[in-house]
């Protein structure tokens, strides 16, 4: 999957490059807060920020990842990270996930814009029959965002990983296919405050 930036109006989404460890970390995408689900530690320096930076561009080398970096449409800013994950050609299915963002980003069009963007590029261009969402069961805020943007409750993965603190997590998941596509498109579109016909 070859990376490719995706612009909005509160958003822009552009290929993670090994440079942007500062940038990200100077924003605050150290802060532990954001890091308690993802299963590793939080960055304590940039340069820890730029070993996580690594992982993402190793898996992309792999095909089975395609990071962004978050920015701001205001300013430009770096705010968090996403990705698409476990991409599966074959079936035409991929994961959007490993979403994080700054205090100051959430709750605000950004995360609602970059879902958008991600799913008209895996619905739209790369012909996506399944876009699919996880996150730790526990994660009530993740889960009601998810809900939010159109995607239905699957079910549980039952303590399905090990976090970097020893703790066992299950993961909670969810789906848009092809055909709920239009309607979440919509629903997104309307969230956004546009006019839809």
């Amino acid at each position: 999957m070859v990376p490719v930036a995706l612009a909005g109006t509160a958003v822009r989404l552009d290929p993670l490059r090994q440079e942007d460890a500062a940038a990200l970390f100077a924003a605050g995408a150290g802060e532990p807060g954001i890091w308690t689900y993802l299963g590793r530690p939080a960055p304590r320096s940039a340069g820890e920020f730029a070993e996580y930076i690594s992982f993402a561009l190793t898996e992309q080398a792999a095909g089975r990842h395609l990071p962004w970096l978050t920015r701001s449409g205001l300013d430009g800013g770096a705010v968090g990270t996403t990705r698409y994950a476990h991409i599966d050609p074959a079936n035409r299915s991929v994961e959007i996930g490993w979403t994080m963002l700054v205090a100051d980003a959430r709750r605000t069009a950004i995360n609602t814009e970059a879902k958008l963007l991600q799913l008209r590029h895996a619905f739209d261009t790369l012909g996506a029959l399944r876009v699919w969402l996880q996150t730790d069961e526990r994660n009530a805020r993740s889960r009601a965002a998810i809900l939010r943007i159109g995607a239905r409750f699957e079910g549980v993965h039952r303590r399905d990983r090990i976090l970097h603190d020893g703790s066992v997590r299950s993961s909670a998941v969810y789906a848009i296919t092809d055909q709920e596509w239009p309607d979440a498109a919509v629903r997104l579109e309307r969230m956004l405050g546009r006019v839809v016909s």
